[in-house]
């Protein structure tokens, strides 16, 4: 079959003449406005090839209130064309007094450069306020390599070089998605119905392609989200078209969905049954109040909670849910739509569960509460080892500690939050073609670095990237490093390359959290450790992470409590991690600390709050390096993210002149050059 196909398209261009190339150009092409010569009254301007044997046909059409078109039939031999103008508008030029005689005649070439260069050569007269004058023009339309971008240059005999006019085109039906603004009411007694129904929307019509973002409102956890559409407006050239209601998104992508699914605002937790429904049959969730429209737009019932479960404990409802859903979800993701509890719920984590079809809870996993507790053990129990839970604990039922232990415990790693917004969406846009995930390391091969007499301070920003300071005041004032989210490289890449390519020379990015994604060591099964250490590894390569981050609060599962680290666990790291320059433990202050081969195992010393007064944590420092007073001391600081950097920067500009803040690399390079640090670990005491 594959020989017969091959010799199909050989016959193909071999009849038209036609290379592959030019069929490239190949359709309709829609201006992007940014990086364009200004189109002066024109906002909109396409050109459409048709592409044949020794032949094309240009067509470019300038609107959308005054509308004027040209077209050109022309041979592509480079023999002259003679072509008739129907429209003696200036059209690259409107608001010059420039005008093309009636009936005037152009005499044109067009010849293919290379493979991807078609050149235009035009001869015309042009009339203005003096009078009617020979112009010649040079046109130039290329084609990126990855054939994606069409460039336009319009160079004439009448303009100084150098300020030729440059237009720049993406294919006219690729890279077009809607946007829809959330607000920041996601209560159930009044937004919540609408949002939610959005979300399992966008889980709906992002399945295979992005179709639907999301800008969120300014009190939203992950702030970048306005930034990041702005950058996929201008760097990734998508085409957005504004939605104003629900009503408008659900006529448009009606065909896409195959019903609809009621909630029972009476039972939060139907809501969290009703999203495994909806990723299972491609239905939207609604309350009730939304009936009327979904009955308006023809859509059917799928199914309905209202009343099913009046009376229930969360127990009963999702062991209901297990009963119907559990054997067709997936055993890859699973999803807890937890965090804020009462009648708030943020679910925009759901629309890549539903894409994925994975059954969403938020049972408990604290051992008092028997019964949730051991349906949350069954559930992890069948998911496939080293596979990813997403979303977050109920801030209602129990501790993040705890949650994570029993989800480490199945070898399964989280990724947080409920909140996370646009993944269904984000999955489907790769990197740019060509694009490399670069760090900023400072370490310069060959250079020796010896430490002096000083308070070296390192900066490590908690919680990733999303929920921080990146778009807050101060980045890149001082070196800085940020957490990153890693499986972020192939969930949402267009993401993370929106990231690195933001990054100014002060900040430097750090693997996290303890594997792949987040998850406790201790509490991890020994056979799968090193497998996880692994995937780790080979994601920080990837993403080009020389600093490997760790935090396990297993021990006794509370906040702020026993984050150490035994010596075992600390050699896996440093086995399963060979290349890596330094590790770096707690989230809260912790005492463990390792060097091996000069690479260092530095814990927090630490822990700088988003309450904390900017004099009382300068205040703090300083009596550390009292303290600790042998030099070099290396005092590696973990800060909040809801501390801007220049709060930060304004905290350091209080320390005396032993402090210097240095990047984390050059930090961890010198810690392993003279640790003064006393080697540590779970178990030993502290001397």
């Amino acid at each position: 079959m594959k020989s017969l196909i091959l010799s199909v398209v050989v016959s193909l261009v071999a009849l038209t003449g036609v290379s592959a190339q030019d069929m490239a150009f190949q359709g309709k092409w829609n201006l992007i406005k940014e990086g364009s010569s200004d189109l002066d009254y024109f906002r909109s301007m396409t050109v459409q090839f048709t592409v044949k044997q020794d032949e094309i046909t240009l067509v470019k059409e300038f609107g959308p209130r005054r509308k004027c078109s040209e077209t050109l039939v022309l041979k592509t031999n480079g023999a002259k064309n003679t072509v008739t103008v129907t429209d003696g508008t200036f059209m690259s030029n409107l608001y010059m007094g420039l005008k093309i005689p009636p009936h005037a005649k152009k005499e044109v070439t067009a010849t293919w450069v290379k493979s991807n260069i078609l050149a235009m050569h035009e001869s015309y007269a042009i009339a203005g306020s003096q009078g009617t004058k020979q112009l010649e023009v040079d046109n130039t339309f290329e084609l990126s390599s990855d054939k994606d971008i069409l460039t336009y240059k319009i160079m004439r005999s009448s303009r100084k070089i150098g300020s030729e006019l440059t237009y720049v085109f993406k294919k006219a039906d690729a890279n077009n998605a809607y946007v829809y603004q959330m607000s920041d009411d996601w209560d159930i007694r009044s937004a919540l119905g609408t949002q939610a129904c959005f979300i399992s929307l966008q889980g709906i019509v992002n399945e295979t392609k992005p179709n639907l973002y999301f800008v969120f409102g300014p009190k939203y956890p992950f702030n970048y989200t306005g930034e990041l559409f702005t950058y996929l407006e201008k760097q990734r050239h998508y085409s957005f078209t504004r939605l104003s209601s629900l009503e408008q998104a659900l006529q448009i992508f009606k065909q896409q969905i195959k019903g609809y699914i009621v909630w029972d605002k009476n039972v939060r937790t139907s809501l969290i049954v009703a999203y495994t429904l909806a990723g299972l049959e491609k239905g939207i969730v609604i309350p009730e109040d939304l009936i009327p429209l979904a009955e308006r737009l023809g859509l059917k019932q799928i199914e309905d909670f209202r009343g099913r479960f009046s009376g229930k404990t969360d127990y009963e409802i999702y062991t209901w849910a297990y009963q119907q859903y559990w054997q067709r979800c997936s055993r890859d993701l699973i999803v807890w739509l937890g965090g804020d509890h009462g009648s708030l719920m943020l679910p925009a984590v759901a629309d890549y569960g539903m894409t994925k079809k994975a059954f969403f809870t938020d049972l408990s996993s604290r051992e008092t509460d028997t019964l949730e507790y051991g349906l949350t053990n069954k559930l992890l129990s069948d998911m496939k080892s080293l596979s990813q839970v997403m979303g977050w604990h109920s801030y209602k039922k129990d501790l993040e500690e705890e949650w994570v232990t029993l989800t480490s415990s199945h070898a399964l790693s989280v990724e947080g939050l409920n909140s996370l917004p646009n993944t269904s969406f984000l999955y489907r846009v790769p990197p740019t073609p060509g694009f490399r995930f670069k760090n900023n390391h400072n370490i310069q091969p060959g250079k020796k670095y010896t430490p002096e007499k000083k308070v070296y301070l390192a900066l490590v920003q908690t919680d990733g990237l999303g929920i921080g300071a990146w778009v807050k005041p101060g980045r890149g004032s001082i070196p800085y490093a940020w957490e990153v989210s890693m499986k972020f490289k192939y969930m949402s890449p267009a993401m993370m390359e929106y990231f690195y390519s933001q990054a100014t020379p002060n900040d430097y990015f750090i693997g996290a959290l303890s594997g792949s994604s987040y998850m406790y060591p201790k509490a991890f099964p020994k056979k799968w450790l090193p497998k996880e250490i692994e995937n780790a590894k080979s994601l920080m390569d990837s993403l080009d992470l020389k600093v490997f981050e760790i935090m396990d609060y297993s021990a006794d599962k509370t906040e702020a409590g026993n984050n150490e680290l035994t010596k075992e666990i600390v050699d896996a790291y440093y086995t399963g991690m060979p290349s890596v320059i330094g590790f770096l433990n707690g989230y809260f202050a912790s005492h463990t600390f390792a060097v091996k081969d000069k690479r260092p195992f530095i814990s927090y010393d630490y822990y700088l709050s988003g309450e904390k007064p900017e004099a009382e944590a300068a205040a703090d420092l300083e009596e550390l390096a009292a303290l600790n007073n042998d030099r070099p001391y290396f005092l590696l600081v973990h800060v909040r993210e809801y501390s801007d950097v220049a709060r930060v920067k304004s905290i350091c500009d209080r320390l005396g002149s032993q402090f210097e803040v240095v990047p984390l690399d050059v930090f961890l390079k010198l810690a392993g050059e003279n640790p003064t640090f006393k080697e540590r670990y779970m178990g030993t005491d502290i001397k």
